[in-house]
């Protein structure tokens, strides 16, 4: 696995937080495919398409219509996108900020974002939402 770094790690009422810094895509597409709804809604606003795109041809989050996660794969390609470091070097490199939570033993991927502060942000509720 590529090297990964600590950017912060807390524990709270047994509840341990950690934000990674990863260079494996592979590793933060496993994080992107356990986000549930509300970690979804957290990382679309942080990436803000909104801004880029015209917001009548955005899909949809959660929109129950959406039967081949249309949504998902544009937010999945849109983390990409702005996770490349510096697109003209070569070879490309991309960094993930992964949001893991251990609790009773278990440890679970929850987040992945392209930039610092919006992992720091949901790390943070989460350490709120345990205490």
């Amino acid at each position: 696995m590529p090297k990964q770094d600590i950017f912060f790690e807390e524990t709270v009422a047994g509840t341990r937080i950690e934000v990674l810094k990863s260079y494996d895509e592979a590793y933060a597409r496993e994080a992107f495919d356990n986000m549930n709804e509300e970690a979804r809604e957290h990382l679309w606003a942080a990436l803000r398409p909104e801004e880029t795109y015209d917001s009548a041809g955005l899909p949809k989050l959660n929109d129950s219509e959406d039967v081949n996660d249309e949504a998902g794969a544009f937010l999945w390609d849109e983390l990409v996108d702005q996770a490349l470091e510096d697109p003209r070097a070569v070879p490309r490199v991309s960094s993930f900020f992964i949001v893991n939570e251990t609790a009773d033993s278990h440890t679970a991927s929850l987040y992945v974002s392209p930039d610092w502060p919006s992992a720091e942000r949901y790390a943070k509720e989460r350490l709120s939402a345990a205490a």
